[in-house]
């Protein structure tokens, strides 16, 4: 496929669009009822499970699927981002996350370089630092030991390090590792996000990891300062070079900031912000609160799905599996959300992650070369653990709209719990929501099911579930870093694929910069209205009138702004 033709122009994509009604033909209980079908959409990997046989789609789909996915060189496409070729062409930049967990023998280029030495030398200098932190050699200002640690940075310096935080935070050799330390993540330039983060905080305890890779970005260089202040004020500043450090390629100016450029960890262009978590964004912060040696499974695991995605057939390979299936349901069934449903705790926050990985990087209307799309793409994603979305938004998804769901369960809990003359364990308790919520959304229930049962009449339309609603499987053995690794790397690369068949950029995000001027047109207008008293002008009667109201409502702001911390 030329790269100026849109996906959509293909033969392949037409057969697929003809396609769409004889699938519609069949329910998923009829689906459901062909063994051999059912078997065949069962895929395993290094002991993760995917059983996508609750999709409507039948052998021929798959089949279809495929053929797509040659028509749109999805193969030279994965080739060309693992050989640093740059895919990211609005920018004119290699796409190279991969190279972030691959082993130190690798050889993985971008402009002819072999980027692997220079990750290796940020890992290495990661594990040196965390353990000076950890052991205490490295002391905060006052000679105590930094036991508390709070990461600066919004967007992808922060939903990926606190996705991985928080499925560690109970994984048992990742919490001893991690006792009598705190990992905090400040993010919102809400003044409330910094005061929940210092809250209950000692400065002469606390380091902060600012994290920005031009050491420019407006909330995170405020949060920043913010911090500077409140431990300067405490300490005086020349503590700032001994509770301060940076992940940054600006080192100007994180030398100019108070920093010792020598306690800055670089990451590169080629890494996105929201694929940044395993560069020293997320490694460094987990790091020092669970070191590096359980930080480096958590590399080994993606690491592990990055060779699988590069080397497996497609028949068999759990990513492009898992994009081309997401590209039939939204481009196909025109079906646009996708609910990420975790059955462990521990991954509260991978929804949230994942989310900003996927509507980010594929939430555009272009094609790569410029050309408005005629179809959707991009996913609407949103999550929640279960069992806690079931009481939540579940009835819609059994009775409302049609939203495919990605179940995620795992065999091994971190953290078993059995009580006595109980029926199950707490974690059977929980699987067993897992295994039968597909079930309930692929057969429904119908009105003679519920005649046969007595149920009155006039309820009867009201307590039927119509089924044949989509949805996936995906069994992990246990939730250790390692395994952490893999899932995080499954989804980064479903994402890819979707891209790549869409025939979009999938690695950059010019819809997060309007909003970024626009602010600061605002921010001027704030501030001339504080200091000078000058009215609200150059913004449409809307936006005139509740700037207004805001300066009238805060007029308490004092015009020459003091030093003034959170008074939690």
């Amino acid at each position: 496929m030329a790269s100026s033709t849109l996906i959509c122009d293909t033969q392949p994509w037409k057969e697929l669009k003809d396609h769409v009604e004889d699938v519609k033909k069949s329910h998923l209980r009829d689906l459901l009822s062909d063994d051999e079908r059912s078997r065949s959409m069962v895929v395993e990997f290094d002991g993760i499970l995917l059983d996508y046989s609750r999709q409507q789609a039948t052998l021929e789909t798959r089949e279809k699927l495929l053929k797509l996915a040659e028509v749109a060189s999805l193969k030279q496409k994965i080739n060309q981002m693992y050989n640093g070729e740059h895919i990211n062409s609005t920018e004119n930049r290699s796409v190279l996350h991969v190279a972030l967990r691959a082993p130190r023998d690798s050889v993985i280029q971008s402009d002819g370089k072999n980027v692997v030495p220079d990750v290796w030398n940020v890992l290495d200098k990661i594990r040196e630092f965390s353990e000076q932190i950890r052991s205490g050699s490295w002391v905060g200002a006052t000679g105590k030991e930094l036991k508390d640690v709070v990461a600066i940075g919004i967007g992808g310096s922060f939903l990926g390090p606190l996705f991985v935080h928080t499925a560690l935070q109970t994984d048992p050799e990742a919490f001893e590792s991690a006792r009598g330390r705190q990992l905090r993540f400040l993010a919102n330039v809400d003044p409330i996000d910094v005061a929940r983060n210092i809250t209950g905080l000692n400065p002469e305890t606390t380091l902060v990891v600012i994290v920005s890779k031009t050491f420019t970005t407006a909330e995170t260089m405020l949060n920043a300062r913010t911090l500077r202040e409140w431990i300067s004020s405490a300490l005086g500043p020349s503590a700032v070079a001994k509770h301060m450090v940076a992940v940054s390629t600006n080192l100007t100016l994180v030398e100019k900031f108070g920093i010792d450029p020598n306690n800055t960890f670089a990451f590169w262009d080629w890494v996105g912000g929201r694929y940044s978590v395993c560069s020293a964004v997320g490694v460094l912060p987990l790091s020092l609160q669970y070191g590096f040696s359980v930080i480096e499974k958590f590399l080994k695991g993606a690491s592990s799905i990055d060779q699988h995605m590069y080397s497996e057939p497609f028949e068999r390979n759990l990513p492009v599996l898992l994009g081309l299936l997401s590209v039939w349901n939204v481009s196909f069934l025109g079906y646009p959300a996708r609910a990420i449903l975790p059955y462990s705790q521990a991954l509260e926050k991978f929804a949230p992650h994942i989310q900003q990985v996927s509507m980010e990087s594929n939430g555009k209307g272009v094609s790569i070369d410029g050309v408005p799309l005629p179809f959707e793409a991009g996913e609407i994603d949103f999550g929640e653990p279960g069992t806690n979305g079931q009481h939540s938004f579940y009835q819609l998804i059994h009775q409302g709209r049609i939203i495919p769901c990605d179940f995620i369960g795992v065999v091994k809990s971190q953290q078993p719990v059995y009580l006595k003359d109980e029926v199950v364990s707490n974690h059977d308790e929980l699987m067993s929501n897992f295994f039968a919520q597909p079930d309930a959304l692929a057969y429904g229930k119908t009105p003679e099911q519920l005649q046969k049962e007595n149920v009155p009449s006039h309820l009867v339309p009201h307590k039927t579930f119509s089924g044949n609603r989509p949805s996936l499987s995906l069994l992990l053995p246990s939730l250790n870093a390692y395994n952490i690794g893999q899932l995080l790397a499954i989804y980064e690369h479903r994402i890819a694929v979707e891209g790549f068949i869409w025939g979009i950029n999938s690695f950059d995000q010019w819809g997060v910069e309007l909003g970024k001027s626009l602010a600061t047109q605002v921010r001027k207008q704030l501030n001339a209205s504080r200091t000078k008293g000058e009215p609200v002008q150059g913004f449409n009667s809307s936006t005139t009138a509740l700037l207004t109201r805001y300066l009238q409502a805060s007029a308490d702001v004092p015009a020459d702004l003091p030093t003034r911390l959170p008074q939690i």
